[in-house]
């Protein structure tokens, strides 16, 4: 069977046009939740931009801490060749980290998008990251003396 758009029937069409409304307008319609501390912020804020701007900055500097205290934890224990493979990646990353999520704050999305939207975008980075080097230090060699 072929996938070729020409094939696809109405009621294919359709189909696929409602789910990608659908997931697109679930995706829009609230940012995903952050953490625990993060809500609680947004929750006892009282409501304003400055105070949301101030909840995502919290989140992102704890996410950053784990992602020191977890860089921290597995750099050591990799081997020499490791360790500089490691660092010359992780270059590459915060330089593709800090220029993610730019269009969440360049006012397209308005202030939403920039109090709210964005630090959750980065948080989703900077927690795939953490995840990644979780996975690295669960199979890293020992490291050579």
């Amino acid at each position: 069977m072929s996938l070729h758009k020409s094939t696809w029937t109405p009621k294919l069409r359709a189909f696929l046009f409602a789910s990608t409304v659908c997931i697109a307008g679930s995706m829009l319609a609230a940012p995903a939740a952050a953490d625990d501390i993060y809500d609680r912020c947004l929750e006892d804020s009282d409501g304003t931009n400055t105070a949301w701007s101030a909840c995502g900055g919290d989140y992102l500097d704890r996410l950053d801490g784990q992602l020191n205290d977890t860089w921290q934890q597995v750099f050591p224990e990799l081997t020499p060749e490791g360790r500089t493979l490691l660092r010359t990646e992780q270059r590459a990353w915060n330089a593709f980290k800090e220029g993610s999520c730019l269009y969440y704050g360049n006012g397209d999305y308005g202030r939403e998008g920039q109090v709210l939207h964005f630090p959750i975008c980065q948080g989703q980075i900077i927690e795939q990251r953490i995840e990644y080097l979780n996975q690295l230090g669960d199979f890293a060699s020992p490291r050579e003396e």
